[in-house]
């Protein structure tokens, strides 16, 4: 241990050293140096007892600095305390590099003057190099650490403010206090996304949406996310363009009160574009609330439409579901035959003799304004199938 005692005679001016370095650059570190000095010197002092045992020792190895140390376990808190500053991890690791040269500046110095041979010398160097990768590698170990861990954490609380605002029991304050633990600005309005979970397209897209402005929904059999303030200038054109060919709806904007009511208009919008009775691409639920009102309940709007052509039911279904077709039209242009007659790729004189059976069938009930609203209700909804 010939080299110890002089190192350690020097130990306060290497530490010194540093300090002043760090002082120009990083006083944050050289602050940390100055509060944890007796920490900083034990660790320093153990670290230069090993690098010098290393050399000392006739079997020396310098990988054998990659032994865990209490002291590693220190520069591994000096990462986790970098992650949860907010400060950049190269930043550190180039502070290691000063304090580097500056210990191996001294330790050199004093093995020339102690006549170290140029074997002992060289292996000197080496260990301090293998040293230094050490302590940059318990740092960034610690680093990554608290970056997962906090990560974790943090969408923890991310998932509690959904289930929170997605719940229709939640007041005020406890939502104010969820979004502050999870970090995320609470916005006036939102709106739900769902994606189809076998689009891989909409999978891939919600993994780029801004976590400033949105929080992932990751609940049995539904995919998708909270947006905040959709409403905002823009915002819509955006969405619609970065959504397109996700299988995605979006529900209508709310207050964040009646969110729960966004993601239920925007599942019965979902269960509408997988029937094909919606087929915007992205569909947003607030362009047909009609259309969601009134298949939002596929038993009800069955039996109505059975009481409703109850007179056609006796035809054979062929006959039936072309003048079903050809009434549905004739109801949303509002009697034309010209412009039913070319929706449904038919000659006019056709629509014509099918309205003809239509009023035979139906009788009275298409000249009445209240019974052809009934029908509108029962058929102004279904697109043509040709």
């Amino acid at each position: 241990m010939w080299l110890i005692p002089e190192v350690d005679m020097r130990l306060p001016r290497i530490l010194e050293e540093v300090h002043q370095r760090f002082r120009v650059e990083w006083p944050d570190y050289a602050e940390f140096l100055s509060r944890e000095q007796d920490e900083v010197r034990a660790a320093a002092r153990e670290f230069l007892r090993q690098l010098i045992d290393i050399v000392e020792q006739p079997d020396g190895d310098p990988a054998r600095a990659h032994d865990t140390t209490p002291q590693t376990l220190l520069f591994e808190e000096i990462g986790r305390v970098q992650w949860r500053e907010g400060r950049d991890l190269t930043t550190l690791l180039s502070a290691y590099q000063v304090g580097a040269r500056v210990a191996w500046h001294h330790v050199s110095a004093v093995a020339l003057e102690v006549g170290a041979p140029p074997d002992a010398l060289a292996a000197l160097a080496e260990a301090v190099f293998i040293f230094v990768d050490q302590l940059s590698s318990a740092s960034a170990r610690g680093y990554v650490y608290e970056q997962t861990e906090s990560s974790a954490a943090r969408e923890h609380l991310r998932d509690e403010l959904v289930e929170l605002l997605l719940s229709g029991r939640a007041d005020e304050p406890s939502v104010r206090g969820a979004a502050s633990r999870a970090g995320w600005p609470l916005p006036r309005q939102a709106a739900v996304i769902l994606v189809d979970p076998d689009n891989e397209i909409g999978q891939r897209m919600l993994t780029r949406l801004d976590s400033s402005s949105s929080l992932l929904i990751r609940r049995r059999n539904v995919i998708g996310a909270i947006v905040a303030d959709p409403v905002q200038p823009g915002r819509r054109a955006r969405l619609a363009e970065s959504l397109r060919h996700a299988g995605a709806v979006l529900g209508p904007p709310v207050d964040l009160e009646y969110l729960p009511a966004s993601l239920h208009i925007a599942e019965v919008a979902a269960t509408l574009k997988r029937d094909g009775v919606l087929t915007d691409d992205p569909v947003f639920a607030e362009d047909h609330l009609d259309a969601i009102i009134v298949h939002r309940d596929s038993r009800l709007l069955a039996a109505f439409q059975a009481r409703m052509l109850a007179p056609l039911a006796d035809l054979p279904a062929g006959v039936r579901d072309r003048l079903t077709e050809t009434l549905a039209s004739w109801l949303r242009h509002f009697g034309d035959r010209r412009a039913v007659a070319a929706e449904l790729h038919v000659h006019p004189q056709t629509v014509r003799y099918r309205m003809a059976q239509l009023h035979e069938r139906l009788g009275p009930v298409l000249d009445d304004a209240d019974g052809r609203a009934r029908l509108i209700l029962a058929l102004g909804w279904q697109r043509p199938s040709r």
